[in-house]
């Protein structure tokens, strides 16, 4: 919805300057040589007026703010232009204060200042100081003032404002319709939506959005269809619906009709490949986006990441660690975020210290969270717990997501006693309620231990009924110590809870098996196999040669499975080899 509210913005903006650096400066007195040397004509002034833009549009406000205090004459366009290119950079304060200066303001002008109030989150100065006190307002400022009660979810306001308008356009509506859908009220705004009587291209990307937003994919479907003029925005949307609903070929088939695909459709499948497991071929796809000259943002780079991370695709991850340098995203918490866990995930834990400490704030309980939970799932707990008194020191707060990392470091370093002193410190000195998550970290760690009986207590004292994953834990402990009576009673609660998966009848079937009660194995398979339940097949996979190969279990799909199996056999035959048929070999 965020796109296309992006898009909703776009039409009630009065210019399209784009600043990004500046100065405080004040208004510099006119130049009384200069007044002489060139004059002030139209002609002038007009030329000016373009400069400041071309010059906003580049980024240099300061050469803009020259011009401007150099002009011996200035017309309201002149001040316009400088007032949004400020607030667009997100200076609101120096637009307001050079807002305050002109000496005479059209609506142009006040209806920047209502864009540049809701664009920095101000809507109450929006609505106050701005929109209540313009002496004359147009359609535009109602559009503006309305799209920004959509924007912070005020559909109340929004509303009130809707009736209020003297007239209205299909901006109007279309910001209703988008407000209605943002909130869950898809009903409200399909009715509004067929009252729009000259419906753009947004106002249908709207409402099918709204639908895909708000799980109701068959009546996108169905608008989608009939929608005169299918564009880019809308086929986006459906895009987004089609992965949501687990169609990944259908979406791609949507994505080669788009004839001028943008950054936004691309970045709609790389993600929906990565959200539906897909991994591989999002990247393959971020690789064919780069090849065609788009250049990612931090949407496509939080993705790709996180397809990397779940792939282990240490190459890509760095290609897109440049590219993010490049780009100059190093400063989106979200994405360096996502490069940390990267890192982490492929093994390089140093690299994700040196993100983490290239973030020029360390403020961010997420980001702290994010580099202690990589060291823990690397077993390093005493760097986990440093970090955590790191994070401490700076005054953040931990939270539930923090005791998680610090628990899931206790077990995997078998820290028994540690991990139970967290877990009441947790609760005794920050007051944070443990969820089953805390819980199962803690009884896992036991169970690793071998204190089966310390961690059923604690099952039995948890305030909640513990899910399959605590079970899990318990069942896989007692398959190590052997101990049938706690593993039968682990066993029946996991089929209570899971009834379709294998992994609980093959675990006890192991511990029947090594205490010797073959009776016992046979009924769990013959259990097994009344039940219909198969044994899942296990994976792996390598990447060679810039592309990831997968192999299951007994597969023999692979196009190179005759090369493989011979390779594997010599390998076989050098392992079981005596030392002088290895000799034989190398002669």
């Amino acid at each position: 919805m965020h796109i296309l509210s992006s898009k909703l913005q776009i039409l009630i903006r009065t210019t399209s300057t784009s600043i990004t650096h500046t100065r405080q400066c004040p208004v510099r007195p006119f130049n009384v040589q200069l007044t002489i040397k060139r004059g002030v004509s139209t002609q002038y002034i007009y030329a000016c007026n373009v400069k400041i833009g071309s010059l906003c549009r580049v980024g240099k406000l300061h050469h803009a703010r020259n011009v401007f205090d150099e002009m011996p004459k200035r017309d309201v366009v002149t001040w316009n232009a400088m007032i949004t290119g400020y607030w667009q950079n997100g200076l609101i304060e120096e637009s307001k204060r050079l807002f305050e200066l002109m000496p005479e303001r059209n609506v142009v002008s006040w209806n920047s200042m209502i864009a540049g109030c809701v664009d920095g989150g101000r809507i109450e100065e929006a609505y106050y100081e701005y929109f209540r006190r313009m002496p004359k307002r147009n359609t535009a400022s109602w559009n503006a003032m309305i799209s920004g009660f959509v924007r912070f979810d005020r559909i109340g306001e929004a509303e009130e404002l809707f009736e209020a308008m003297p007239s209205r356009n299909v901006v109007s509506y279309t910001a209703m319709v988008d407000g209605y859908a943002r909130v869950g009220e898809v009903e409200r705004a399909r009715v509004l939506f067929d009252c729009v009587p000259s419906k753009n291209y947004v106002t249908w990307a709207v409402m099918i959005s709204g639908y895909v937003d708000n799980d109701k994919f068959f009546e996108a479907e169905e608008l989608f269809d009939v929608m005169p003029e299918k564009n880019v925005v809308a086929t986006t949307a459906m895009i987004t619906g089609y992965f949501k609903e687990g169609m990944a070929e259908q979406a791609r088939n949507l994505f080669e009709g788009i004839q001028h695909r943008d950054l936004v459709s691309w970045n709609a499948m790389i993600a929906g490949y990565e959200q539906n497991g897909n991994c591989e071929e999002a990247i393959k796809l971020y690789l064919q986006m780069l090849a065609v000259g788009i250049k990612p943002d931090h949407s496509t780079l939080i993705s790709v990441l996180t397809a990397c991370s779940s792939l282990s695709c240490l190459k890509e991850g760095r290609q897109a660690h440049g590219h993010i340098v490049k780009e100059g995203f190093e400063s989106n918490i979200s994405v360096c975020n996502t490069l940390i866990t990267m890192y982490s995930k492929c093994g390089l834990v140093q690299d994700s210290e040196a993100a983490f400490r290239q973030l020029k704030t360390l403020d961010d309980l997420i980001s702290w969270n994010t580099i202690i939970a990589g060291f823990a799932q690397h077993g390093h707990y005493d760097k986990s717990t440093s970090l955590f008194t790191d994070m401490i020191s700076t005054g953040l707060k931990p939270d539930g997501i923090t005791f998680l990392s610090l628990l899931s470091a206790c077990g995997h370093a078998g820290k028994v006693n540690e991990s139970l002193k967290w877990f009441h410190s947790m609760i005794a000195e920050y007051g944070i309620e443990p969820r089953a998550e805390h819980y199962a970290c803690v009884i896992h760690t036991l169970c690793r231990a071998g204190k089966l009986e310390k961690a059923f207590h604690l099952i039995q004292e948890m305030p909640f009924e513990a899910d399959s994953g605590v079970w899990g834990a318990l069942l896989a402990a007692c398959r190590v110590s052997l101990n049938v009576e706690l593993g039968e009673l682990a066993a029946r609660r996991m089929l209570e809870l899971q009834p379709e998966n294998s992994g609980t009848y093959v675990m006890l079937s192991n511990i029947y098996a090594a205490v010797g009660n073959w009776r016992r194995v046979m009924e769990v398979r013959g259990l097994m196999k009344e039940q219909g339940v198969k044994k899942q097949p296990g994976y792996s996979w390598i990447e060679f040669g810039n592309k990831v190969h997968f192999f299951l279990g007994d597969d023999i799909l692979h196009p190179d499975i005759g090369n493989i199996h011979s390779e594997l056999q010599g390998i076989y035959l050098q392992m079981k080899a005596p030392d002088d048929f290895e000799e034989v070999l190398l002669i």
